[in-house]
This record gives structure tokens, C-alpha cells and sequence, in this order.
């Protein structure tokens, strides 16, 4: 899968913010119920809490990486926040978070589900791909850097 197919620019937050991690899951929320009307906020604001409460979903290296299921969905949606100071999300390594990207999936699609997380995991691994997200200028930036990352290492 292509992340282009699924993500686009107007689901990109060049400057979150938010102060926690609840405004952070609430700003990259508003972005995606923007777009995709059908969906419920409070509804998927809930799902991604109690995904948290699980474990946090901040992975280290600045990045974050929240993500649910909904039975609403029928296709993988995908936003992504910056935060240019950072803030805490309770990531394993105890740093501020930076870079966010937020996964929804249908409840019934494991299997997309990892793959793209892994695919995100994998383009976040390259410390410079990481630094060009924080230099990007504007939306459209940060859209073509993701597509483009997206794009080198499927040719690999």
C-alpha cells in the first residue's frame, strides 16, 4: 500500500498545539473528523486514550505513534502532527515527542493495521528523514518529504 493513497496533506499539523498528550490526540483527531464527517471525535478520542492506557504509544527518538480501531472505518486513515518544542507523551525513553502520527484502522484490519505502523516505524529509523520533517516549512513540505520517503523505500 501506497501512503499516498491514504494520507493527504490536509490531515498534516505543521505546529501542534497542544501541551499533553490528551490535546495532542484531540488536535490530530479534529483533523481526520474534519475531513471524514461520518466519524465522532468524542468517540474516537476514546479509543485512543484507552489505547494509551494500554501502554504509551510514544516510541522514543522524539515520535510518537497513537492508533485505534474503529468499526465506523472501512479504510486506514493517517494524520500527522509536529510539535516544535516537544512535549511529554510518555515515551519509553522519557524525551519529549516531536513527530506524531496518528493510525485508524477498521476493527477488522489487523493485518493493514501492523503494516502501516511498521512501514511509519521503519521511514522514522532515518534520523535525516526525522530532521526534515522539523526543518519542513509548510504543509505541503511535510506531505512531499512522507511521500517521498514512502516512495524510496519501496523501491528498495
Amino acid at each position: 500500500m501506497k501512503l499516498s493513497e491514504i494520507f493527504k496533506p490536509q490531515f498534516i499539523i505543521i505546529d501542534l498545539k497542544a501541551h499533553d498528550k490528551k490535546g495532542v490526540l484531540e488536535e490530530l483527531s479534529q483533523v481526520i473528523t474534519e475531513q471524514e464527517t461520518s466519524l465522532n471525535k468524542g468517540i474516537l478520542l476514546q479509543v485512543l486514550l484507552e489505547r494509551e492506557r494500554l501502554g504509551s504509544t510514544g516510541i522514543g527518538d522524539g515520535i510518537a505513534l497513537p492508533h485505534g480501531k474503529l468499526r465506523e472505518l472501512d479504510k486506514l486513515l493517517i494524520s500527522f502532527g509536529r510539535s516544535i518544542n516537544g512535549l511529554d507523551f510518555d515515551s519509553i525513553d522519557e524525551q519529549p515527542a516531536y513527530l506524531f502520527f496518528l493510525l485508524l484502522a477498521p476493527e477488522n484490519s489487523a493485518g493493514v493495521h501492523l503494516k502501516s505502523l511498521a512501514k511509519i516505524s521503519k521511514m522514522l529509523k532515518d534520523g535525516s528523514f526525522r530532521q526534515r520533517l522539523m526543518g519542513a516549512k509548510t504543509r505541503e513540505e511535510i506531505y512531499r518529504i512522507i511521500i517521498d520517503k514512502d516512495e524510496e523505500l519501496r523501491l528498495l
